[in-house]
């Protein structure tokens, strides 16, 4: 047969990593959703985005920082990085940018896994760490939640069994919003094989009580912290995180990262972002009432909200088959949120925190699909 007339999926010749990998991705966007339905959404609250914007420092600089778009960003992202270094009381050679965790994810992974590596994360945490290791030819083991929380404990014994290179935990949680202490997670770390490495997920850190984030000089090589500017900072669509890590591991990454990755205006609004400190304390403050309202709401409905440290709340249904057809309900109203994909966490369903006038028009449309279902 020539290759002309082979199905198309016969002409290529893919790794065996990829061949053998399912068509999927972690998540379905809500583009396509608006595609599916013919229509734009009313309600963006499932990707945990933040409503509130960008500061108005950073939509400043990002607009000036525009003009310059013909000229690459800086590959070393200097300014960013010193500025970030003396937030956390690091030096700058122990921050690492990209264009997103979910970037970082990815190098950190392919920093260092062998294809049968196993790997340690959650059953039903966040999926874009999965779809690294798994890409990449990585095992993954994992352990359920417990208590709608990530079960250190059973971390912690599955790591010791495994010797894993890579144990991942996101604290404040995604899908749940919940957290641990710091001392909790010092202690998964300190317990851990010598040969692993935490990867600590801090997307929701500005949203979480001081005594779940874990100091960054606290055990050493054993923690990498990750970051971004997705949540609190408003800048989702700008694609800008970044990891504070041993100084042998930025350099580990510095091999294998994209050194053009993160476009200049990206860097721009970051930096000024950093130094709007009240805008960004007002949007906590602001997503802090929201969590109340919501809890309210859920309330009046006879269910509850998981307690989150985070800007969205996991809204207990009750279980994944009526959850499923609320998000369904929902969508039908033009209303985008998300739920967990593993039970018995998708009981609930997972929605945003935003600006008052969206938490109103959210709670009417929650209360009307809540009787349809």
């Amino acid at each position: 047969m020539s290759s002309q007339n082979r199905p198309m999926h016969d002409r290529w010749s893919f790794s065996q990593i990829v061949g053998a990998l399912p068509p999927s991705v972690p998540f379905v966007p809500p583009e396509a959703l608006e595609r599916r339905m013919g229509r734009a959404l009313r309600l963006r609250v499932g990707a945990n985005e933040s409503n509130f914007g960008a500061s108005p420092r950073a939509r400043a600089a990002m607009r000036e920082a525009a003009d310059g778009i013909h000229w690459y960003g800086d590959p070393e992202g200097y300014a960013l990085r010193e500025a970030l270094a003396q937030k956390h009381g690091v030096h700058s050679s122990e921050i690492a940018l990209g264009s997103g965790i979910d970037d970082l994810l990815g190098l950190f992974v392919r920093l260092f896994i062998n294809p049968g590596d196993p790997v340690v994360t959650s059953l039903g945490a966040y999926p874009t760490f999965n779809y690294h290791v798994e890409g990449y030819g990585g095992l993954l083991h994992t352990v359920p939640y417990r208590d709608d929380c990530e079960d250190l404990q059973a971390l912690d014994e599955i790591a010791r069994r495994k010797e894993p290179k890579l144990v991942y935990v996101a604290n404040p949680d995604n899908p749940m919003g919940t957290w641990h202490h710091r001392e909790a997670l010092a202690a998964l770390a300190a317990n851990l094989p010598e040969r692993s490495v935490l990867l600590l997920d801090e997307a929701y850190a500005d949203f979480a009580p001081e005594e779940a984030l874990l100091n960054p000089d606290v055990n050493g090589a054993r923690v990498v912290h990750l970051r971004t500017f997705s949540k609190a900072h408003g800048m989702a669509g700008a694609r800008i995180g970044y990891a504070i890590a041993p100084r042998a591991l930025v350099e580990g990454l510095d091999k294998i990262r994209n050194h053009f990755g993160i476009n200049r205006v990206a860097l721009a609004g970051a930096l000024a972002s950093l130094g709007d400190v009240s805008y960004i304390d007002s949007v906590v403050a602001d997503v802090e009432l929201g969590k109340e309202e919501y809890a309210r709401l859920a309330q009046s409905l006879g269910t509850r909200t998981v307690p989150s440290a985070t800007n969205f709340v996991a809204l207990d249904v009750g279980s994944g088959t009526r959850a499923r057809a609320l998000v369904g309900a929902l969508l039908e109203r033009g209303v985008f949120v998300r739920m967990p994909s593993v039970a018995p966490l998708d009981r609930c369903i997972r929605i945003t925190v935003g600006p008052a006038p969206e938490r109103a028009l959210l709670a009417d449309e929650v209360r009307t699909a809540w009787q349809e279902v």
